[in-house]
């Protein structure tokens, strides 16, 4: 199921946001799916108070993404802030049901995507291989210091970032207010050679890239 909202960042967005979980407590279903984390994704802070409905949706959301990453690193946050509060037995009990073949945030699958699955499907038929480490699919905000920063030359410097088992994948820019824009972009980690909270403070939030990029948040962070 693909569901769409207009402009989150307007009231009018948020309206029908809250006329849609008038009586729901997830976007679609009775548990969180790849629907509440593209549409969270799409939402920059918490609704305010005229929007209970919104408001309560975004709390528990935020709640279940933010136990998915116990004794995370120290300056690294993830979206939602100190309402993301950790709900480990909340999150047992509603697991995300989405796996990177099938979280389509950002419409057709692009090429890049199609080469990473096909990888995959190599590596799995291939028997004379020893069984590769395990891998996660992660959603990234990357925020600029202003409205100035040119988002081009960001999302360079972040695809310009090269490790091993490190795969980039789709990506969007999505307004947050007062002219400024983030950058949301996937990718594809190999579990045992990647650390994220490490590519967050030693490569993406130190010089040349601090030049441009203010701050990174974990959106969403799915076993393969």
């Amino acid at each position: 199921m693909a569901v769409t909202f207009s402009d989150l960042h307007t009231e009018a967005g948020l309206k029908s946001l809250e006329e849609y979980l008038s009586g729901k407590t997830y976007i679609s279903g009775d548990q969180i799916t790849r629907d509440d984390v593209k549409v969270f994704a799409a939402v920059s802070e918490k609704p305010g108070s005229a929007f209970l409905n919104a408001s309560r949706w975004y709390e528990t959301v935020s709640s279940l993404l933010a136990a998915s990453f116990p004794g995370k690193a120290a300056g690294v946050r993830i979206a939602g802030g100190a309402e993301a509060a950790p709900a480990v037995e909340a999150a047992k009990a509603a697991p995300v049901e989405a796996d990177d073949d099938d979280l389509d945030l950002f419409g057709d699958e692009t090429e890049e995507d199609k080469k990473a699955a096909e990888e995959r499907e190599a590596a799995k038929k291939s028997s004379a291989k020893p069984k590769e480490s395990g891998k996660s699919s992660v959603l990234l905000d990357v925020k600029p210091w202003d409205d100035e920063t040119d988002m081009k030359k960001l999302e360079e410097i972040v695809r310009s970032i090269e490790m091993e088992g490190l795969h980039w994948g789709a990506s969007k820019l999505v307004a947050v207010g007062y002219g400024i824009k983030k950058l949301t972009i996937m990718m594809t980690i190999i579990d045992d050679l990647v650390s994220v909270d490490t590519l967050i403070e030693e490569r993406l939030t130190v010089e040349p890239a601090s030049d441009y990029i203010q701050s990174c948040d974990i959106v969403a962070f799915n076993k393969i």
